[in-house]
């Protein structure tokens, strides 16, 4: 019983700090949930009001519509992998679009499929010539922490898995926008062209209920501890009370049963 005390006064604390837990992890969610519906239905702005060069788009500007001008850059596109589309897994297209004051920004024209093997490059369907307008939704670069993605050195050249603008910038001749962009529109509009990017939705999850899961298993541990302390009390009381000793028979000479030991103190004997 001490070991099931001990192993109450352990996991109760711990169920009641992991419900806490679990419901700040849905605040958090539900947060992200309100600044993606908001920034999805702001207003477009330019995107030089929301990005710079060498600065990283701000966590609150993410999923904001922005608008640029210019022209592709294709001989500096980027396919990176493993990206999903209506196909399955294949390809995203990252192109630079350069605007008339040399200023680049990356955009993700969307989703190629896949060639035969993993080792075939497909070819990206080509990007209109001239001045473009394109409309897409911002996001920060790409991280290990913020993505679980993580470029590796042995990918085929023109290929990576994230987009690590810092990194993908180094290796360009003009200024480029911190952040890409996730393109939903252009005009003129090319045929064909790659599948726009799904919008992934944020999700608050399941982090609600878990948090009430883990209450209730609480709650239920105190119950049953107070069920068990009280069964090992009430056993414990029963068992005292079945050996209490009773009132002793008088006893007789050696050899006389206690019934005939008992008649003989009744009274005179004959003689």
């Amino acid at each position: 019983m001490l070991a099931f005390h001990a192993l109450v006064l352990v996991i109760v604390p711990s169920f009641v700090w992991l419900g806490f837990w679990q419901l700040d992890r849905w605040e958090l969610r539900s947060a992200s949930v309100n600044l993606q519906q908001d920034n999805l239905a702001a207003e477009p702005v330019p995107v030089s009001e929301l990005a710079a060069v060498g600065e990283d788009v701000a966590p609150g500007d993410r999923w904001r519509t922005v608008e640029a001008s210019g022209t592709w850059d294709t001989s500096h596109e980027i396919l990176l992998r493993n990206r999903d589309g209506s196909g399955g897994v294949g390809y995203h297209v990252l192109t630079p679009l350069v605007g008339e004051d040399g200023t680049a920004v990356l955009v993700n024209r969307g989703w190629i499929q896949r060639g035969e093997t993993a080792l075939d490059a497909p070819e990206p369907p080509a990007a209109p010539g001239g001045t473009v307008d394109v409309t897409g939704r911002l996001h920060f670069s790409e991280t290990e922490e913020n993505s679980g993605l993580r470029n590796r050195d042995d990918l085929p050249e023109g290929q990576l898995m994230m987009v690590d603008v810092d990194m993908i910038a180094d290796g360009l001749p003009y200024p480029v926008y911190g952040g890409f962009v996730e393109l939903t529109r252009q005009d003129p509009a090319p045929d064909p062209a790659p599948e726009p990017v799904e919008l992934r939705e944020v999700d608050s999850g399941m982090s609600a209920s878990y948090a009430v899961q883990w209450w209730v298993f609480a709650v239920v541990a105190v119950a049953g501890w107070i069920f068990l302390v009280r069964r090992e009390l009430r056993e414990a009381r029963e068992a005292r009370e079945d050996g209490r000793p009773g009132e002793a028979a008088p006893a007789g000479p050696p050899g006389q049963e206690p019934s005939e030991a008992a008649a003989g103190t009744g009274g005179g004997t004959d003689r």
